[in-house]
């Protein structure tokens, strides 16, 4: 078994920790999205939807699905938010850890144990 550092990365190939590291970059750009996006009232994220596609407030054209709905606000959302991009998030990260993992949802664990699906 790896012996883990303080970021909680195995020290292992660079490819394995490049691996862990993008996987808890998403995790914790997933958890901040998800934050804003459950304080939304439906109402709140279907204008921001509306706002999004460019129609009009009270438009009855169209009206999109509510996956389409979610998937627009998610993406204002995560602009809005001004992420930060990957090579940023990691140097911050290994400043300071713990910073970052109070806010993630520990799914990162899992994007590792899908051994098929890339990251990037």
């Amino acid at each position: 078994m790896a012996k883990l550092d303080k970021a909680g990365v195995g020290r292992k190939s660079t490819a394995s920790q490049d691996r862990i590291l993008r996987a808890k970059y998403h995790d914790y750009c997933s958890a901040r999205v998800a934050d804003v996006l459950l304080r939304l009232t439906a109402d709140e994220m279907y204008l921001l939807a509306q706002e999004v596609a460019g129609e009009p407030e009270g438009s009855e054209v169209d009206v999109p699905s509510f996956a389409e709905i979610v998937r627009l606000a998610t993406d204002r959302l995560t602009r809005d938010l001004a992420l930060p991009d990957f090579p940023r998030w990691v140097s911050e990260y290994e400043a300071d850890p713990r910073r970052f993992e109070r806010e993630m949802l520990g799914l990162w664990r899992e994007d590792l144990s899908t051994s098929d699906r890339g990251v990037d």
